[in-house]
């Protein structure tokens, strides 16, 4: 919408998406919104203190799994380095781990993209009031999930443990020993109520915990 038909304080907001057409998009529909007007667009997640920074968002709308850095983790450097922009997280992936870090990182809303575009510029609305705006079924999932059971580092072997890295390359860059890799391992192994290394990565990645 032309900028003379904005309203004289308009909402603006930071988009991060690395699929270029979603982004376009997203940015086109919000756009057209009276009151909203994107500042910034951004196609990974270690772009995206340094566009804040810059543009001074009201707003960052930013997907989770992006490349450079995850957007739940430049959620949590936004708080930090940027406290006057509020983050909403709008996702494809709605697992109740990610609801759970999400919150922990100081976003202040959780969306998956399924939502139609007047819902997602109601909730940008909103998070700038103050409040916090969840999807009511990813809510409801995540209490019944319940807390993510890994500790950090057992998270961060999990992590490690793609792409066919051995207990070696995985002590090797965490700076542990293998006996210590073996057993964190073995303790997210269990934790999970998985057979392997393998599939305790994938099922910590389908609950969000990773």
């Amino acid at each position: 919408m032309p900028r003379e038909h904005r309203a004289a304080k308009s909402i603006r907001v930071l988009l991060a998406e690395d699929q270029g057409m979603m982004r376009g998009a997203l940015a086109l529909l919000l756009g057209m919104e009276p009151d909203i007007e994107v500042v910034a667009q951004v196609a990974t997640g270690d772009a995206i203190v340094d566009a804040a920074l810059l543009h001074r968002p009201d707003v960052a709308l930013l997907d989770i799994e992006l490349p450079g850095m995850s957007g739940l983790d430049a959620a949590a450097e936004l708080r930090d380095q940027a406290p006057d922009c509020r983050v909403l997280i709008l996702t494809t992936f709605g697992r109740p781990g990610y609801l759970r870090r999400a919150m922990e990182a100081g976003a202040a809303g959780f969306l998956v993209k399924d939502g139609p575009v007047e819902e997602l510029a109601v909730s940008i609305r909103r998070v700038l009031t103050g409040e916090t705006v969840i999807d009511p079924a990813l809510a409801a999932a995540a209490l019944s999930a319940g807390p993510n059971p890994l500790t950090a580092r057992e998270c961060d072997v999990l992590k490690a443990s793609t792409d066919g890295a051995t207990v070696a390359d995985i002590a090797g860059k965490l700076h542990l020993s293998e006996s210590t890799v073996r057993n964190y391992l073995s303790s997210a192994i269990g934790k999970t109520g998985t057979r392997n290394r393998m599939e305790a990565v994938r099922a910590a990645r389908q609950q969000g915990w990773l």
